[in-house]
């Protein structure tokens, strides 16, 4: 079996504008003062050098992560588009707040993030769906690369929900709440007999 550590990035100035980044790879897009603090505070708290590699996605804010968790471990990184977070089309770049003005009814009332629907509105939105074949697709490829090992995956909000949507494939999907940065989920797959299990998400540093 092959498992997964799962982590979201550290907060950006985005994310504390409350901003959709979507696949925006900016300065405004980067690890803030807070988030590479919460990236240390991760460090100091899981020592991932019992991992066998690192992967992650190719953004700025998943790669200055990663290096912050693996200052010291050493382990062999590379990255995967694969993990890349959802793209909102027109939408990145746009304030949550004032997108929840405007389109309501593509909202979730509780979460205020958007719905799945929010494709219907946003020109080049990435499906939900689309996330998911894409993560489910490289979990697997992942699994029969890497039977047995253990694996420090650095990715993003919606990424991380859509893993763990993959694996739990909810009627609903915005009973998952994305998880907070810096958090940790951890994912099984067991490629010899099809099997994937979400032993826990949203984990914050307290190892």
């Amino acid at each position: 079996m092959t498992t997964f550590y799962v982590v979201r990035h550290g907060q950006t100035t985005a994310n504390a504008q409350n901003l959709k980044q979507g696949t925006i790879n900016t300065d405004i897009t980067h690890l803030n003062a807070v988030g590479r603090q919460q990236a240390q505070t991760l460090h100091d708290a899981f020592d991932i050098s019992f991992a066998d590699r690192l992967i992650c996605s190719p953004l700025d804010r998943t790669q200055a992560t990663a290096a912050i968790l693996n200052a010291g471990r050493d382990l062999p990184v590379s990255t995967d588009e694969r993990l890349l977070e959802i793209s909102y089309g027109q939408w990145d770049g746009q304030a949550n707040d004032q997108l929840l003005a405007a389109y309501p009814q593509y909202f979730d009332p509780m979460l205020q993030d958007v719905l799945p629907s929010y494709v219907d509105v946003a020109t080049d939105g990435e499906t939900f769906t689309h996330v998911q074949q894409r993560v489910q697709a490289f979990l697997t490829a992942m699994a029969q690369a890497y039977p047995d090992e253990q694996l420090i995956v650095v990715t993003h909000g919606f990424t991380v929900k859509a893993m763990a949507l993959a694996v739990l494939q909810p009627k609903d999907p915005m009973s998952l709440p994305e998880p907070a940065n810096t958090s940790v989920t951890k994912i099984v797959v067991d490629a010899v007999h099809a099997r994937q299990y979400l032993a826990y998400y949203n984990r914050l540093p307290q190892f």
